[in-house]
């Protein structure tokens, strides 16, 4: 196939002169913040960087030169100049890993990552399927595990790989006519069509590691929904495994409204119940609030003063709305079952662009029969830039100053105006890898996060 070579990106001269760093780089996005966080941390190491002072100071010789109109469209922040970051994918706060980022006109190339084919290393820890699919939701049903062995694993995964058709996330995430369809079964009302799969394919997927019980320390979440949220999630669910197996639309349509309708006079009084309780549990939540502030603490405008904000700016990025997202299990917390748990198991995959990680975990846990949610998410590869790789950039660099990730990130650049617009994907010849450069088109109907 012949490769795309889009232009090398204009390095446009400033009044000043000096060299505009912008291209695309990757960097090992940290558990618990969010990508957008990522691009903001980023965002306050390079802006008062000397390095990125030449792209700066074109944004502002180019502004000096727009429209009234052009300025009216950023009537919030009609003076902030800052680096231009998006992101060629998104990861959740709880998935780690590479993550591309693409500075100034580097940018325009982000779109075609999202086509590319990703690697990723999962834990699954079984017993326990909770409404995300994952840890940090609320626990909808629990499965004997006691027969879970990593045989019974390596045998369920088989029908995983290759080409099949996947079905998102159902409870969490998926909408039908702007409407998630869970609201469509606590109303009551039928699904109105089929739930919408895609098709997707892994082209690798092995079982890496197996924990044992008692050997690990992937826990399920302590919080358990409540019946009207059990109840809701599985009518959802089983429309969705009737329509897997088969069964005509109108089938399922039909299953789901007397499903639903069975359920919904049971859920409305369940869930006037559970309000009754959670507002007496807010209004003790809050008098105990109120309590705490009247008592104060002497050490708190202590630790709030000038010289501790000093500090923390030093080691680490401002705390924004997308840090600190996943919660932190405490290590004297017991766990949320008897005896030794649960086995788990860590999982390598590499599939195509639309794939949902989570999704794989529950049916996984769902053809054991015992239910199974994602502990862990990296992503080790996307396209041509992996973790640990010359062209990922480690998060913890940035905290330790620019003379470690100031010429770490303006060789990444270069690289990559070296040779803009590849997209190197892995291909197995004579039973092992190489690395092929291929063009691959941008797709239009998914966005890329830009910042600045």
């Amino acid at each position: 196939m012949p490769l795309f070579r889009p232009k090398p990106l204009l390095k446009m001269a400033t009044s000043t002169g000096g060299k505009i760093l912008e291209g695309v780089f990757g960097i090992n996005k940290p558990i618990g913040i969010s990508s957008a966080q990522v691009i903001r941390d980023c965002q306050n190491f390079f802006d008062p960087s000397a390095r990125f002072a030449p792209a700066l100071e074109q944004v502002r010789e180019q502004r000096d030169k727009e429209s009234k109109y052009q300025r009216n469209r950023r009537r919030r922040f009609p003076n902030k100049v800052q680096t231009k970051i998006g992101h060629g994918g998104t990861l959740d706060p709880l998935a780690g890993g590479v993550l591309i980022l693409g500075v100034g006109k580097g940018t325009k190339s982000l779109q075609q990552f999202l086509l590319c084919t990703k690697t990723y290393e999962t834990v699954v820890v079984f017993g326990a399927s909770t409404d995300t699919y994952d840890r940090l939701g609320k626990i909808i049903k629990k499965g004997d595990y006691s027969n879970v062995t990593r045989d019974a694993v390596e045998k369920a995964l088989e029908p995983f790989r290759g080409k099949y058709r996947q079905m998102p996330p159902l409870y969490s995430s998926l909408k039908m006519n702007g409407k998630p369809l869970y609201e469509y079964a606590r109303e009551g009302k039928p699904i109105p069509r089929e739930i919408e799969t895609r098709e997707v394919e892994v082209s690798e997927l092995e079982l890496v590691e197996w924990y044992e019980p008692g050997t690990h320390k992937h826990y399920w979440p302590d919080e358990e929904a409540g019946q009207a949220e059990k109840d809701v999630a599985q009518s959802v669910w089983r429309v969705a495994k009737a329509q897997e197996d088969g069964g005509e639309e109108s089938a399922a349509k039909m299953a789901a409204e007397e499903e639903s309708k069975a359920l919904e006079e049971f859920n409305s009084k369940k869930r006037a119940a559970e309000e009754a309780v959670d507002g007496l549990v807010s209004d003790e939540t809050r008098a105990s609030k109120r309590a705490k502030n009247e008592e104060g603490n002497p050490e708190d405008t202590l630790m709030s003063g000038a010289l501790e904000v000093k500090k923390e700016k030093l080691t680490q990025p401002p705390k924004g709305r997308g840090s600190d997202l996943v919660p932190v299990r405490p290590d004297d917390m017991p766990a949320p079952w008897e005896g030794k748990g649960p086995p788990a198991a860590k999982i390598r995959m590499t599939v195509t662009s639309g794939f949902y990680v989570r999704s794989l975990c529950h049916d996984l846990g769902e053809k054991l029969g015992c239910g199974a949610m994602m502990a862990e998410l990296v992503r080790t590869r996307q396209g041509q830039f992996t973790l640990g790789g010359a062209n990922c950039l480690e998060y913890d660099d940035l905290l330790r100053g620019e003379e470690v990730w100031g010429p770490q990130v303006e060789s990444m650049l270069d690289k990559w105006n070296a040779r803009p617009g590849e997209i190197q994907e892995p291909t197995v010849e004579n039973g092992g890898i190489k690395v092929e450069s291929e063009a691959v088109p941008a797709r239009e109907e998914e966005p890329v996060a830009a910042s600045g």
